[in-house]
């Protein structure tokens, strides 16, 4: 089982290395070029922002002159005595305070949830057109948790950025202005100085937990990994009964996630602590300066509450600043992972201005293909052939021969080494991929269907497609009977990878939808090889149908599936070392002659057993036993 022997190797990161090289590719989607009304936003929100912070930072000036005024020695007494202008002016700047906040949030929502979804859908495009190679080597489980820890990253960012450290920097800068204004330089100072303590003391502590937070990613991704790859794999798990083995290899990832969790949430104590210390700090050194400045008569009552005001109001943000900018690290740190997999080189790309594939009679044509998945085993040497249009060319040989990897690159998920590969005599690499692959149909070994109705599955080889000409595609499939014998029907949701229906269904289900594409040329890849024999048939009279008058190249290792093929090729170690009909490769005596009286001898066994009593058969065990002791 995979991952057995060794544990799931750390994903590589090829994206953004810095904080605000991460920021810098989430900017242009926070200012999108064709959208000039979310540009209008961004900047209302942003006019918005500082109105809110104007009208908070005007509160405790407001609260100085009232305070000032009810403490003068000269006021009077009763009503007039109240500073009611001074009152009514502190509530309407709580109350724009408010408004224009809310206001900021609501404005800007557009602009959040449009980035995380042009985010979102921009990376899952990616996705689909990184090369085959990249699918294999990376894992689902942990492709999906990357995309969506990177969408709730680039969400809380946006929140706590614009909503509180943004304001935040505003209202210090303010603050400043300020103190500086109303009291003295050294007000202001120790103020600002106070606060930039608490901020490089949280930034340094935080960026050293930050590793921490890299390691319980990791962990995680693995962990969620391990268990996707289980349970999609859990009839295996059950034929083999390793429920316990997959448990440890889960709790492995799990034991990794947990211990980098500790560390962060003890590492968490020391970075508050210090935090606590410092504004204590500051607090009281600005609350001393204030007093004497009241006993000595430079300053006024109005003046010690504005300073306290002003402390209030920045250093509780302040207390909530240490935890967002660790969230903040955190959100930048998974958008890191989700932007690294949109800088992934796709490997396989259009030529610039590739046209589409002109297709008129659906020639194939490989010449002198070379090709390796590593350098240092190559696959295909040179391999040669043409598929006529409208004929049948198979290609047999043993496992490993590199017969399925002419498939892959017939539909260029690799570009080959040398060679050219053309069809219509168009080289496909000089072709859009679009193109190229509507050109082509295949019916593969594996039928893997969506977690979807047949009527999805079939309809999928042609969005849009219409309810009758589904319904014929599967007719011609010969499966049209079957599906409305089930009761729901078309509607029958075949379960994850089609596991509800059985190997014959997925196959019939699978040659609708290429029939449903009609391309002009069919590639059949072991099409039947994981079928019984009478299935088997069934399914070849339904290939054979819809091959008819199309370009087809088979690939097969049964051959009896292949006789009626106007030319066989057998592939042997990455060469063709024989070709031509049937019948004359039989006469040729070679490679081909040898699989044949192989695969015949091995049939006319199997029926040989199945036409034998229970008898017999028990005879023949206690034959081959006894052989098999003397011979021992």
């Amino acid at each position: 089982m995979r991952g057995m022997a060794h544990p799931t190797p750390r994903t590589k990161r090829t994206g953004p290395s810095t904080d605000w090289q991460t920021i810098r590719a989430l900017a242009p989607y926070l200012w999108p070029a064709n959208r000039f009304d979310l540009r209008v936003r961004v900047v209302l929100s942003m006019a918005l922002l500082l109105a809110a912070k104007g009208a908070t930072v005007v509160v405790p000036v407001i609260l100085k002159y009232a305070v000032d005024a009810l403490s003068s020695p000269t006021m009077l007494v009763g009503l007039a005595s109240i500073p009611v202008g001074l009152m009514l002016a502190y509530g309407a700047a709580r109350i724009f305070s408010l408004t224009f906040k809310e206001l900021q949030a609501a404005i800007f929502a557009n602009v959040t949830h449009h980035a995380i979804r042009e985010v979102a859908l921009e990376t899952f495009k990616h996705l689909h057109k990184l090369s085959l190679r990249f699918h294999l080597e990376r894992q689902t489980g942990g492709l999906s948790r990357s995309i969506e820890r990177g969408t709730s990253g680039i969400e809380f960012l946006l929140r706590m950025m614009l909503f509180n450290i943004i304001p935040t920097m505003v209202e210090i800068a303010l603050v400043g202005v300020l103190l500086w204004t109303f009291l003295s330089p050294a007000f202001a100072l120790a103020t600002l100085g106070t606060i930039a303590a608490y901020v490089v003391w949280t930034v340094a502590l935080t960026n050293w937990r930050t590793r921490f937070r890299r390691q319980m990613n990791d962990n995680d991704s693995n962990a969620h990994t391990k268990a996707i790859d289980s349970l999609l794999n859990y009839e295996t798990v059950k034929y083999f009964g390793n429920e316990e083995l997959e448990a440890r290899r889960f709790d492995v990832a799990l034991a990794g996630y947990e211990k980098a969790a500790i560390k962060s949430k003890t590492s968490l104590a020391m970075l508050n602590t210090g935090q606590g210390a410092i504004i204590a700090i500051g607090v009281t050194i600005v609350m001393l300066m204030a007093s004497f400045g009241v006993r000595e008569g430079t300053l006024t009552v109005g003046d010690f509450v504005l300073v306290n005001t002003y402390l209030l109001q920045l250093y509780l943000p302040l207390n909530f600043l240490g935890s967002a900018y660790r969230e903040i690290k955190y959100a930048l740190t998974d958008m890191e992972d989700m932007f690294s997999l949109l800088s992934a080189n796709a490997e396989i790309e259009d030529v610039p201005s590739a046209p589409d594939l002109n297709v008129g009679g659906g020639e194939v044509r490989f010449e002198d293909v070379t090709f390796a998945y590593d350098p240092r085993r190559p696959v295909l040497q040179n391999v040669s052939f043409t598929v006529p249009p409208g004929k049948s060319v198979a290609i047999v040989g043993a496992s490993g021969a590199g017969k399925s990897t002419l498939s892959r690159l017939l539909f260029r998920f690799y570009d080959i080494s040398g060679g050219s590969i053309s069809i219509d005599g168009q080289n496909i690499q000089s072709v859009s991929q679009n193109s190229l692959r509507a050109a082509i149909g295949i019916v593969p070994q594996d039928t893997v269907l969506f977690n979807d109705s047949i009527y999805y599955n079939i309809a999928y080889g042609r969005p849009g497609a219409s309810p009758s000409e589904i319904e014929q595609a599967a007719r011609l499939a010969k499966i049209h009977d079957f599906v409305l014998g089930l009761p729901d029907g078309y509607d029958t949701v075949v379960g994850e990878r089609g596991l509800k229906l059985s190997g014959g269904e997925k196959q019939r289900v699978a040659i609708a939808r290429t029939i449903l594409k009609a391309p002009a040329v069919l590639l059949f890849d072991e099409a039947t090889s994981a079928l019984d024999t009478h299935t088997e048939k069934e399914i070849q009279a339904s290939l054979k149908d819809v091959a008819t008058g199309r370009t087809s190249l088979v690939i097969a290792h049964r051959l009896s599936t292949v006789v009626d093929s106007d030319e066989i090729l057998v592939l042997d170690n990455g060469r063709i070392k024989e070709r031509g009909t049937h019948a004359i490769l039989m006469a040729q005596a070679g490679l081909y002659a040898a699989m044949w009286k192989r695969q015949q001898e091995a049939s006319e066994a199997e029926q040989s057993l199945e036409h034998t009593d229970t008898v017999d058969v028990d005879n023949w065990i206690n034959e081959v036993d006894e052989d098999l002791f003397i011979h021992s």
